[in-house]
């Protein structure tokens, strides 16, 4: 082959690809001339319509559990509706159909989408924890293509299965599921998750189309397991709830402690509310009365006033005061008794529930020994409880006594306590004169105990107030086949200075078996009408309470025949 057709055939071949280069060059000058003049609106738009959003993913809230796993508080999924206002206040012509599918007022929707608007917001919320079947509803009106921009999202709502009767221990989560009241508050460090994140993309009416990532995953709360026992609280609010009712009363509380733990096995009030009902989450009926209402604990104190005294060593349990006529002048006060008693032994001062006994016993003793002796109890101190709200009442120091003072606290009148605290007091009966720590958790170790006074002393007295059920004020308060320690109470009700002549609070206090005793129980009802007497009115209510929480926790009856009675019925 010639030179010189070679040199035209490589001439050739690279002509051709200077050629294909040349239109490639071109193709890609046209394509970006498109790109960047003439469809550069339409892909503007296709960018500004295409939103990456990031949006919390709602974190699993623990449970709260009674001792024996039942479940008491629960998070279950439920739908919440939101929307970016930007885009929903371009199509008002739909803002009546989501109206009506939101079972809301079309007028609100545009209130809320204006202030979303006004505010610069790209998400609120049009209505958040909504009926299944409103849910149901828009998602119908999403699918057909009726309206746009509004989005589905799962959040979690608590869930009471107990309702009314663990409302004021437990109390409830706002809508964000947060502890507003009770041990849902106490606690809600320990309960709440942490929410997480994830990104999408969203469409030109705000509707999610696409997740790009989880950003972070939600971390569940943890779980707690509580002192309640399920079955002893509704045991105690259903027998408290009937003898408000039966008699007539404003109100009511009742505990119900292992006396030997100092855990909370039941805690109850009337009138109460469900918490599972946004509605009825109002004004005072949502607190707690047996910690947060303050009462003066009137004869129920009596017992550690015999304990104050038998630690003095002034007083043996055989020791006896004259009560006589009735009637005793303390200053310008005069100290009375239901009627003229005589001589009474401690026991029968009890027994009988002598304010003149009470009084004579404590104005020989020095103030600093009675006052010693309810401090350590935790009378006017700050409850060392896991409760919000929980208030410590009033004990004033010794040295702020009056001798009337002197006298009327030894029967429970110028000192206010809790309900609560009441019952940790008579725990340290129980418990041989240890006092333990209240707790709403279950105990996995040892209870904290204090002791306040000897073991000797406990038992003797616990032994005088056996009693006060057998053959004394408190009869009322015996449960066949069990031996029962306790004390009746009944207090005027203090207005504005001074003392109501009508209007009462009829208390009982005690524990059961008497001789090693397992649980400790404390019945207020205030303002009865009718009978007022705690011997009367609050006792049977102990009776039947105590005596169920007996046969639940397996607790052997004494083995003997009680205050005349057999014991039948009684379950091993």
């Amino acid at each position: 082959m010639s030179a010189a057709l070679q040199g035209s055939k490589f001439g050739g071949r690279r002509a051709f690809v200077l050629g294909v280069f040349l239109l490639l060059g071109l193709v890609l000058w046209g394509r970006a001339f498109q790109l960047q003049i003439l469809d550069a609106k339409f892909y503007q738009r296709q960018g500004d319509v295409r939103q990456i959003r990031t949006l919390p993913l709602a974190a699993h809230r623990g449970m709260l559990l009674d001792r024996n796993g039942e479940p008491l508080a629960v998070s279950s999924p439920i739908k919440s509706i939101w929307a970016d206002p930007r885009e929903l206040i371009k199509h008002d012509s739909k803002l009546d159909l989501l109206g009506y599918a939101l079972e809301m007022d079309p007028g609100r929707v545009r209130e809320l989408v204006k202030k979303g608007v006004e505010n610069k917001r790209e998400f609120i919320y049009l209505r958040r924890h909504v009926h299944p079947r409103i849910a149901k509803a828009l998602q119908s009106i999403k699918d057909r293509g009726q309206i746009k921009g509004v989005n589905i999202q799962r959040e979690y709502g608590r869930y009471y299965p107990s309702g009314e009767i663990t409302a004021h221990v437990l109390g409830f989560n706002n809508i964000d599921d947060q502890g507003q009241e009770g041990l849902e508050m106490a606690f809600d460090d320990w309960l709440e998750g942490t929410p997480g994140k994830r990104r999408v993309v969203t469409d030109v009416l705000g509707d999610a189309i696409e997740d790009i990532e989880l950003v972070a995953e939600a971390q569940p709360g943890r779980d707690l397991v509580l002192s309640i026992d399920k079955r002893i609280q509704y045991l105690a609010y259903r027998e408290l709830k009937q003898a408000v009712q039966r008699n007539g009363a404003k109100s009511g509380s009742a505990v119900v402690l292992d006396s030997r733990t100092g855990e909370v096995l039941a805690m109850v009030n009337q009138p109460s509310y469900n918490p599972n009902r946004f509605s009825e989450r109002v004004g005072g009926i949502k607190r707690n009365r047996a910690v947060t209402d303050v009462l003066e604990p009137g004869s129920t104190i009596k017992p550690f006033t015999v304990a104050a005294a038998l630690e003095s060593g002034l007083f043996t349990a055989d020791d006896v005061i004259d009560t006589a006529p009735g009637r005793f002048n303390v200053g310008r006060y005069v100290v009375r008794d239901y009627r003229n008693y005589g001589e009474l032994s401690l026991t029968g001062i009890l027994k009988n529930s002598s304010n003149i006994g009470a009084s004579k016993i404590s104005l020989q003793l020095e103030r600093d020994q009675l006052w010693r002796a309810f401090d350590r109890l935790g009378f006017g101190q700050s409850p060392l409880i896991e409760f919000p709200g929980a208030v410590s009442g009033s004990f004033p120091h010794y040295s702020k006594w009056s001798v009337v003072r002197q006298a009327t606290v030894a029967y429970g009148y110028g000192v206010s306590t809790t309900v609560l605290q009441l019952a940790r007091a008579y725990a340290a009966l129980a418990s041989d004169g240890m006092m333990p720590e209240v707790t709403f958790q279950k105990l996995n170790g040892e209870p904290r105990m204090e002791r306040v006074f000897s073991e000797d002393i406990a038992r003797q007295v616990r032994t005088m107030m056996r009693a006060v059920v057998s053959d004394g004020t408190g009869k009322a308060a015996g449960i066949p086949g069990y031996t029962v320690s306790g004390k009746t109470g009944t207090t005027h009700i203090s207005e504005n200075g001074s003392y109501a002549d009508d209007r009462y609070i009829s208390q009982f206090a005690g524990m059961a078996p008497a001789d090693n005793p397992a649980m400790v129980a404390v019945i207020v009802i205030k303002e009865p009408r009718g009978k007022y007497y705690g011997g009367e009115v609050a006792a049977p209510v102990f009776s039947r309470i105590m005596a169920g929480a007996l046969r639940i926790r397996n607790v052997n009856p004494d083995g003997k025949q009680v205050y005349g009675m057999h014991p039948v019925g009684i379950k091993k």
